[in-house]
């Protein structure tokens, strides 16, 4: 897909399933079958070594074990949900109890699946992850894009930004900053360039999601 400036956007890699689980049998059945349904698999025996290959940005979902040796599954969705890009989690284990999958369901698991699992149940868990994993990353791309935006601005745009976002006319802005009219109206029209809108309706609205506070720059 073309960029904003023209040139071709790098293609995005394809999702990876991160397999941890201690039974090298079952990781290797698990994997099979995730390959067969044609995805991209990367298997780990243990949580310690997952975390020393982390994947970085790389689009994808966590199929964890529940019980393995050393790092357990819940203290690896711990560790997972301290990085910058957390993936989702699927919990897949043979020992699973009502106050496990409660405490990893509130801490933000996908799914919790028990072995052995149905090639359907696991493949929807996978799938609704994947999907959850891209709005994730859509929205992380929107609000990088925001704040680049905002970030372009000079320190003396952000003052009349804020001015405006409060509602001031150019007269009143041009007052309380001690300079000229026509100096505020050049300035308006660089933040509505810079920030691509244009109307103060939307400029409102983008800074609402990129979190631009007006008392901060005031």
């Amino acid at each position: 897909m073309p960029s904003r400036r023209g040139f071709p956007s790098p293609p995005e890699p394809l999702p990876t399933i991160f397999v941890v689980d201690d039974d090298a049998s079952f990781l290797s059945a698990v994997s099979r079958l995730l390959r067969a349904g044609g995805y991209e698999v990367r298997c780990f025996a243990s949580g310690e070594e997952f975390l020393r290959n982390p994947p970085g940005d790389r689009p994808g979902c966590v199929i964890v074990d529940l019980r393995m040796p050393g790092l357990n599954g819940l203290e690896l969705q711990e560790a997972l949900r301290s990085m910058a890009n957390a993936l989702p989690l699927i919990f897949l284990t043979g020992h699973g109890d009502i106050p496990s999958s409660v405490q990893a369901m509130r801490k933000g698991a996908e799914d919790f699946l028990t072995k052995p699992v149905r090639k359907q149940d696991l493949f929807g868990a996978v799938q609704r992850a994947l999907e959850n994993d891209a709005r994730e990353r859509s929205q992380r791309a929107r609000q990088h894009e925001l704040q680049a935006r905002f970030d372009s601005l000079t320190p003396r745009e952000r003052e009349v930004l804020a001015q405006v976002l409060d509602g001031k006319l150019n007269k009143q802005i041009a007052g309380d900053l001690g300079t000229h009219e026509r100096t505020i109206k050049a300035h308006r029209a660089n933040i509505m360039a810079k920030m691509d809108v244009q109307s103060v309706a939307v400029l409102a609205q983008l800074a609402q999601e990129a979190r631009f506070s007006a008392r901060n720059h005031q």
